[in-house]
């Protein structure tokens, strides 16, 4: 495990550490316009034949689409544990996404006889992307789909790579059922992205597709970002954990291993200036690797010994400064005061504090949308919620009178832009 002494780095070490994994994607692209260039002429045909090549599944139009009875029967199989989980998680992020939706209307007065506000609508459709490539992701789709329904979107479609035998994992079916869901095609990568772009034979054409994919997945959205809107950026999984001399090396420990587990392109830091803590973590985290299987072990031990690791600062100020640079997806803050800390917090997915608040709790059950901008897009993005599924329309109103009163300065401002049927339209109303 990497300990980097942040102010000894080089210039070019510090930018590999704050670019994680974000890659140049310029094959995939490639890849991903010749393959979308052959959905929108060959529809079905060309989402079967590559389906059968990159997930070694041959299905049909016909069997492309989960039934109702196939759901179902996942809800069925389901062991009632993991049904149970779903159902408590589903009830946490339904409360949560219920508090963040907006007035449906709202006016306001700017001036005698003039009335403006806002109409929020949801959106007409939109893609579901529920990606599989390193498991199952229930999880995904209760993050995804619960804020779509309390938005009210009345068409929602959902897109995931088949299994190994060309079906969708019963936790996956057992979570739709379980927010009302109904249509689902095993479909996923490149092939399932353009065809929801373009509409197939058998697969809807949707406004908008969101949720996180592999590279693959996400060359095929910059490619087609002209014929759907493809949400926000999310990538790799990463997190910071930032602790001070307080804190408590077996608990940082656990954590720092979180995100490190979804995959070797991930990106998990401790950033501490507290060297005592750093040194306690390291042979922890040796110790917890030893109950791992071989390919989460795999994972971590990699991630920290690229992307992840150590990050020794000063002060915990410098330790907050990085953490606003780097703005990572998930964060922690573990340290003697952490309410003190979160102000101080100004680009971050999310922030959890406190000892007892571990990534996990959030990833699954405590509600907050676990889909967050990754690759240092939490400077301007926002985690998934309820207004990535609606859209707001401006609303005005003038009276005689008021129009009489404000017409003369439309028209300057309308002259001074050299827009003639613009001043025309008011110099001459009667």
């Amino acid at each position: 495990m990497n300990i980097h002494v942040w102010k000894e780095l080089s210039d070019r070490q510090k930018q590999i550490i704050l670019k994680r994994a974000e890659q140049d994607i310029t094959k995939q692209m490639n890849v991903a316009k010749a393959i979308s260039d052959e959905v929108r002429t060959d529809g079905d045909r060309a989402v079967l034949k590559y389906t059968e090549k990159f997930d070694g599944v041959r299905l049909t139009s016909d069997s492309m689409k989960v039934s109702e009875i196939e759901i179902e029967e996942g809800y069925k199989r389901l062991d009632d544990k993991t049904k149970e989980a779903i159902e408590y998680a589903a009830k946490n992020i339904r409360d949560f996404h219920q508090k963040q939706m907006p007035e449906e209307m709202w006016f306001t007065n700017v001036d005698k006889g003039l009335m403006v506000g806002e109409k929020t609508t949801p959106i007409v459709d939109v893609c579901l992307y529920v990606p599989r490539g390193k498991g199952s992701f229930p999880s995904v789709l209760l993050m995804l789909g619960i804020p779509a329904v309390v938005a009210g979107v009345k068409k929602i479609v959902v897109v995931t790579p088949p299994n190994e035998q060309g079906t969708c994992d019963d936790a996956l079916l057992a979570a739709a059922k379980i927010i009302g869901i109904k249509e689902i095609y095993k479909v996923g990568g490149i092939q399932a992205v353009s065809a929801v772009a373009f509409g197939t034979e058998t697969i809807p054409k949707c406004h908008k597709i969101i949720g996180p994919g592999n590279s693959y997945a996400t060359a095929a959205k910059r490619v087609l970002a002209n014929y759907i809107d493809t949400g926000l950026p999310a990538g790799p999984s990463e997190c910071i954990i930032l602790a001070d001399e307080k804190a408590d090396p077996h608990k940082v420990a656990l954590d720092v291993m979180i995100e490190a587990e979804h995959g070797p392109d991930s990106a998990s830091l401790l950033v501490t200036h507290s060297k005592e803590l750093a040194q306690k973590v390291v042979p922890i985290v040796k110790q917890q690797l030893e109950k791992l299987s071989d390919k989460r072990r795999s994972f971590i031990e990699t991630n920290f010994s690229l992307y992840g690791g150590i990050i020794l600062t000063d002060s915990l100020k410098e330790s907050i400064d990085f953490v606003n640079e780097y703005a990572p997806e998930h964060m922690e803050v573990m340290t003697e005061n952490p309410f003190a800390v979160l102000e101080d917090i100004k680009n971050a997915g999310e922030i959890l504090l406190g000892d007892y608040t571990p990534v996990t709790l959030c990833n699954f059950v405590l509600g907050p949308n676990a889909i967050l901008p990754t690759g240092g897009f939490a400077k301007t993005y926002s985690s998934v919620s309820v207004m990535d599924f609606l859209k707001r329309s401006s609303v005005g109103y003038a009276t005689k009178e008021a129009f009489e009163q404000i017409k003369s300065h439309a028209y300057n401002f309308a002259t001074a832009e050299g827009f003639e049927t613009h001043a025309l339209a008011v110099k001459e109303r009667r």
